[in-house]
């Protein structure tokens, strides 16, 4: 019997390929459109949940919380535009490169402690990067660099969610994501209107639906399971990537680059273990 907590995660996982999967399918429409509308469903589920459970949405951190919609607008940009210009277990990859940010920027501002081989393995994980670019000629430096740097926004986003979980509750804090991201967006993606077809405005809603059962259960796994051992099984989402990747876009991955992904994850899951003994 699979504990409750790994099935979350597992399904935590599907649902966030789906959403790279349905990001990468529309390669017709502009990024910027992409997030604003993803970011439009998910803040509407939000409100509405906040005034079911007559939760303020404003918050207490008011200026940590902006900051935090700020990174997470500017990780969801990077990360969607890699999306669509790399085979897609790549662009995945990468910004699983994010906790090496989040653990790097905690001990920067929150004064975590650092333990001495988490740098090793940030090391081992970045050198996966550098194996990826060198050996596929379909990833750019360009692709790199907004990889990485959705990586680095994502991980300054996890480092003040840490820090806001001591004054505000989790709800709140996902809202101020869409609350930042929609006027920040919006008036860039009215400006330069794409319009997409029917098929599409499907696709551009679901994003946003399937990101929140996504965040749902990603949620509900840590709090049902040990951290580090949900944190292993989230880099399933590679395997999953790799699989709709090939299946659906007919994309292969070269042998070193699946080093270098291979590279990545060891990493990362080590500086975990790291962490957490």
């Amino acid at each position: 019997m699979i504990p409750v907590g790994i099935r979350y995660i597992l399904a935590a996982s599907v649902f966030f390929s789906i959403m790279a999967v349905l990001v990468k399918s529309l390669s017709g429409i502009p990024v910027h459109e992409i997030v604003f509308f993803r970011s439009l469903v998910s803040g509407v589920i939000c409100l509405v949940s906040l005034i079911r459970l007559g939760i303020r949405p404003w918050g207490n951190q008011r200026r940590l919380l902006l900051l935090r919609g700020l990174f997470g607008t500017g990780a969801l940009l990077s990360f969607f535009y890699t999306l669509q210009v790399a085979p897609l277990a790549t662009a995945v990859t990468i910004q699983y490169l994010s906790p090496v940010f989040t653990a790097l920027f905690a001990a920067i501002f929150l004064k975590e402690r650092l333990h001495p081989m988490q740098i090793a393995c940030f090391a081992l994980a970045m050198a996966g990067v550098v194996v990826i670019k060198g050996f596929d000629p379909r990833v750019s430096l360009e692709v790199v660099f907004w990889g990485v740097l959705s990586a680095a926004c994502a991980g300054m986003a996890y480092t003040l969610v840490r820090k806001l979980r001591e004054s505000d509750t989790a709800l709140v804090v996902v809202f101020y994501f869409p609350l930042v991201t929609v006027p920040l967006v919006g008036p860039y993606t009215f400006a330069h209107w794409k319009a997409p077809e029917p098929n599409e405005w499907g696709m551009l809603l679901s994003i946003g639906v399937v990101v929140t059962f996504a965040q749902i259960f990603l949620t509900k796994a840590f709090q049902t399971e040990k951290a580090a051992t949900v944190s292993i099984f989230r880099y399933l989402g590679t395997i999953y990537a790799m699989l709709f990747g090939w299946f659906l876009f007919g994309e292969t991955i070269p042998v070193m680059s699946l080093v270098g992904m291979a590279l990545i994850v060891v990493g990362v899951l080590l500086s975990t273990r790291f962490r957490y003994t």
